[in-house]
């Protein structure tokens, strides 16, 4: 049977045409993906208690309901020690504002004595600014909403992933064919071990780091230093992004509440040697052990799924990546984008195998 052959410009257009409205649905369907998505992470993460909770002959609907009130346990627990610190944190904060606020008047006097530009065009300046980020504003703003909506939605979905899960496999591997059930299988395991290895060892990586800021800062005797240092660690757990922003918060406190810029430069050089810990110790023993992506794709997926998802988008980037890298690696026809997410970087392209193989044409 002949096989037509379509010109490659009519594939490409389809393809582009079709990634353009995988790209539109995700962003139109936000509000309802993002909460899907966290809800399939964390149900497959708290699978395990679920299913010991029923092996000791709990019901089904008693079972889930304790494994979520685990899940909030914790939560909540994070969060009072979060607030615990932040009052205290409010406490100084009239001096802090008013040391801010000295400040800034110095940095005014010196860019008018070095440029030459008075107070009142500085002020313009800003204004203008602002004006020109209302919409960044209006994102941020939107993005900590959706947040607060997947938080809410959040057990609801888990309960019933939990509760339908046999109905969902069973639909899995009855919808494709039944030579590739075993595919289907290794699919779904490879992808469970992948998603609770990677938050679990996130987890981890987020105490570790945790415990080195809070460590560095009390050294240099930043005030805060165990808020500022677990806030840092919840910054770090978005990849690359977080652990830029994360640096700022030490030495925004750090030139509020001391004088000179040696603690500032102490700051930055411990968290410097952090991050080098994190980066090549943490990260690949704790983090990267079963999501084994190359830094080029996960920074462009970080960045193309937070412009469409905001901040939630960039934590959920790379176990998407992971799963898909799952689903290409036993494909046949999808091996070879497996591999270009993949972080194994062969040795020679197969242009050189090829001419390398090519025998010489006899006259």
């Amino acid at each position: 049977m002949l096989v037509k052959q379509y010109p490659f410009y009519l594939k490409a257009t389809t393809i582009l045409f079709g990634l353009s409205l995988v790209v539109l649905m995700l962003y139109m369907l936000a509000d309802f993906l993002v909460p899907m998505a966290f809800a399939v992470l964390l149900s497959i993460l708290l699978n395990p208690l679920y299913n010991k909770l029923q092996s000791w002959k709990i019901p089904k609907v008693v079972a889930i309901c304790l494994t979520l009130l685990t899940m909030i346990a914790f939560t909540f627990g994070v969060l009072y020690f979060l607030s615990s610190q932040i009052i205290q944190f409010g406490d100084s904060l009239p001096a802090l504002k008013a040391k801010g606020s000295e400040m800034v008047i110095q940095a005014e006097g010196w860019i008018e004595s070095t440029f030459g530009l008075t107070i009142q065009k500085q002020m313009q300046l800003l204004n203008e600014a602002a004006n020109n980020n209302k919409a960044l504003v209006g994102q941020t703003i939107g993005s900590l909403f959706g947040l607060f909506s997947v938080l809410f939605l959040l057990p609801v979905y888990i309960f019933l992933l939990l509760f339908y899960k046999e109905l969902i496999l069973n639909f899995l591997y009855e919808v494709f064919a039944e030579e590739n059930s075993g595919n289907i299988a290794e699919i779904l395991n490879q992808t469970k071990m992948a998603i609770q290895s990677y938050i679990v060892g996130l987890l981890i990586e987020a105490l570790v780091v945790a415990v080195l800021n809070s460590t560095a800062l009390f050294i240099l005797g930043v005030k805060y230093a165990l808020l500022i240092g677990v806030i840092g660690a919840i910054l770090n757990m978005l990849p690359y992004i977080g652990g830029i922003i994360a640096i700022l918060l030490p030495v925004l406190m750090a030139t509020v509440t001391k004088d000179g810029f040696s603690t500032q430069l102490g700051i930055i050089a411990a968290y410097s040697v952090i991050q080098f810990i994190d980066n090549n110790i943490l990260v690949p023993r704790i983090v990267s052990s079963k999501v084994q992506i190359n830094a080029m794709v996960s920074i462009i997926v970080v960045l193309l799924i937070g412009a469409l998802w905001g901040v939630s988008g960039m934590f959920l980037s790379i176990p998407m990546v992971a799963v898909l890298k799952i689903i290409f690696d036993r494909i046949d026809d999808l091996k070879p984008w497996g591999k270009l997410l993949g972080d194994e970087i062969p040795t020679q392209h197969r242009g050189q195998i090829w001419k390398r193989r090519r025998k010489p044409v006899v006259a």
